[in-house]
């Protein structure tokens, strides 16, 4: 899920696998799906497509009941788990296995880790299970039968955990060494800085709340089930898991939930919560790091947006996973976005916002403008207070786009509507877009508030002429307004983005422009 806010930047993980799928479509049973299934039998190399077949042979060949010793240890889920991985084990180092000591494997949480990769008879044992609880449940009452469907769900979810503890032990020096080298080098504290900054609840609810940016995601995928049935799914960034919900409801197979900071917890309890954690894994950490347990997803969500756009420098690690593990004809939601430059001529707002510490009171307090023209300021505007008709000076097609195009300088033209007494500042802001496939390809000169959704496709803007995002617009005001600019008269100028020295999440914006009467530059910082 999300960003949007202007957060501090960097860390906070751990995580980085889980177990060969617990909540994914293993646990869904592969052999139910129709797909074609290799068992690999315990004690040598011959496969079957049933699991069945499979102890069958064991039984008739290698002298091994499954179901009795099963029943005679009575072993439950997790048992099961590692009564096969214990097997392979020994069989693996050429030992005979002991079942006359169970302690030994019993107790080891080692023997919870798949020894063989995307193991199909791990999968199938969910389904068998819940046909012994079938054979068990008819002397039971709905509620009895209510109460052992979720101690199930939860055996599910436990063993997940445990892979996570188990990886996190793994991985907790590594990550220490790391984080050592990148404080050395002056990164960690930005990431750490990032990633806290979503733990909390405000942060999220104040995205969700954002009905413009909400509902575009949902009406998307709500609008266009087909997109997303039986599909993989990853979801970057994805804060409470709401996209990855929308997501399952139109019944997607299979979706990867990935997020570095701690609201993953609260993620995790969200689909259990909605019962969706048979189609959703929620795994915590970058995805740079994680490892996904699929090689290639079909679809990657992700609302990554920040201020001005580029603020936070998320769509890097978009990109990453897009190049990663996106199909070829994979598609990106959101798939494209824009950003538009406008000249503003507002005196209402420079009153209230600049010359109000002129007269505070009856003080003068001038001092407190130290810098007022060097960020960028956040804040929403009303269509009137342009100047100029805005302009897209970038277009980002997530399709195809690198992480060296995000530095950029583009030029760009403005032609005043009107005569104003000065330029006040510059007003920068983005539109983004929700095509149906790669080639539903967005017009050079297309608005997202006009923008005509054919083919399922959806658009919002940020910009003044549509309802407030939680985005709002960023005003760059300029150090010297000028004077006087004629209806008709021309801003030619370039915009160069580029990430702030020290602090790679933050973003510098240069704009250097020229009008008939002056030539100017200046640098405005997102921070």
């Amino acid at each position: 899920m999300s960003r949007s806010r202007a957060p501090d930047p960097p860390i906070d993980t751990e995580q980085d696998s889980i177990l060969n799928d617990s909540d994914e479509e293993g646990w869904e049973d592969a052999e139910a799906d129709g797909e074609e299934v290799s068992i690999v039998c315990l004690f040598c190399t011959q496969t079957f497509p049933l699991s069945e077949g499979v102890f069958e042979h064991c039984a008739a060949v290698h002298g091994f009941e499954y179901k009795v010793v099963r029943r005679e240890l009575g072993l439950d889920f997790y048992g099961c788990i590692k009564l096969i991985n214990y097997i392979r084990s020994e069989i693996a180092q050429s030992r005979v296995p002991d079942f006359a000591t169970t302690a030994a494997f019993l107790q080891d949480e080692k023997y919870l880790r798949p020894v063989l990769e995307d193991d199909a008879l791990l999968f199938g044992l969910d389904g068998e299970e819940g046909e012994n609880m079938k054979e068990e449940d008819g002397g039971l009452t709905e509620d009895q039968k209510r109460v052992r469907e979720l101690e199930e769900r939860l055996k599910k979810l436990e063993l997940v955990h445990s892979e996570y503890r188990e990886a996190v032990n793994r991985n907790l020096e590594m990550r220490l060494e790391e984080e050592d080298r990148d404080v050395k080098k002056g990164g960690s504290e930005d990431d750490s800085h990032y990633f806290e900054s979503y733990s909390g609840n405000d942060i999220h609810e104040i995205m969700l709340k954002d009905s413009v940016r909400t509902d575009a995601y949902r009406d998307f995928v709500y609008g266009n089930k087909h997109l997303f049935k039986d599909k993989v799914v990853l979801d970057v960034g994805c804060g409470t898991g709401v996209l990855s919900m929308f997501c399952a409801k139109v019944g997607a197979k299979k979706v990867i939930a990935v997020d570095n900071s701690a609201i993953i917890n609260k993620a995790a309890a969200n689909v259990f919560e909605n019962s969706l954690d048979g189609v959703i894994t929620c795994i915590r950490g970058k995805i740079e790091e994680v490892t996904l347990p699929v090689k290639q997803v079909d679809v990657i969500v992700s609302e990554w947006m920040g201020y001005v756009l580029l603020y936070e420098a998320m769509l890097d690690s978009v990109l990453f996973a897009r190049d990663k593990y996106l199909a070829p004809d994979g598609l990106m939601v959101p798939s494209e976005c824009k950003i538009l430059i406008a000249a503003m001529h507002d005196s209402e707002y420079m009153n209230d916002s600049v010359d109000f510490w002129n007269h505070v009171y009856g003080f003068s307090m001038t001092a407190m403008k130290e810098k007022i023209r060097e960020d960028v300021a956040i804040t929403g505007l009303n269509s009137s207070s342009l100047a100029s008709e805005p302009i897209a000076f970038c277009h980002l097609p997530l399709h195809t786009i690198r992480t060296s195009d995000l530095t950029f300088t583009k030029p760009f033209q403005l032609r005043i509507k009107q005569n104003v007494e000065s330029l006040d500042a510059f007003v920068i802001y983005f539109d983004t877009f929700f095509a149906t496939s790669r080639n539903q390809l967005v017009p050079e000169d297309a608005r997202a508030e006009s923008w005509k959704h054919g083919e399922g496709g959806v658009a919002f803007t940020t910009g003044p002429f549509g309802k407030l995002t939680h985005w709002k617009q960023g005003v760059l005001l300029v150090d010297r307004r000028g004077g006087l600019l004629k209806e008709g008269e021309i801003i030619n100028g370039e915009v160069t983005y580029k990430k702030r020295s020290g602090n790679s999440r933050e973003v510098e914006v240069e704009i250097e422009w020229k009008t008939e009467n002056r030539k100017d530059k200046q640098m405005w910082y997102m921070r």
